[in-house]
């Protein structure tokens, strides 16, 4: 198993005609990490941009890894740009913060926090954001309602 960073160089690639982008990972990810599916990764994009996410096996020759948008703002790239890439595997354990008001919401709903803990750390992380991008009082106040009522009605993610 690789304990040095993985580096390499690729090109940002658009998916399709969506505003999402991926690069692809020109390694075996069995011969590094023992692996064919999913690989949880660290990264850092051009030396500055830090990354966790996932190397997957999206119906393609390689795996890859996604790109957000707000990474490639911090790099000032796009589709078609080269960017230099240093991975390592994850093994943190994910979790994800839940602020006391929203803390306070799962102790009323016991259930929803049952289901919620249950989830993949990526739609958890969803639902969190959802909440805390909310500008307004309100607007948080609704979401973390709407939230129980999603969770209870089985819906895993925004």
């Amino acid at each position: 198993m690789k304990t040095e960073p993985i580096q390499f160089k690729a090109i940002i690639k658009q998916s399709g005609t969506l505003n999402a982008a991926f690069i692809e990972f020109p390694f075996s990810t069995e011969e590094l990490f023992n692996k064919k599916g999913q690989v949880k990764i660290k990264a850092l994009f051009d030396g500055r941009a830090e990354y966790r996410g996932s190397l997957a096996k999206m119906k393609s020759e390689y795996h890859i890894l996604g790109l957000t948008q707000d990474i490639r703002k911090q790099l000032g790239k796009t589709f078609g740009d080269e960017v230099s890439v240093s991975l390592i595997e994850d093994k943190e354990e994910r979790t994800v913060e839940i602020a006391d008001d929203i803390a306070f919401i799962f102790n009323e709903n016991p259930e929803a926090k049952t289901l919620f803990d249950k989830m993949s750390y990526t739609h958890k992380k969803e639902y969190m954001r959802w909440i805390e991008e909310a500008r307004k009082p309100e607007t948080r106040e609704n979401r973390k309602s709407k939230m129980i009522i999603m969770i209870m009605s089985g819906k895993k993610g925004i």
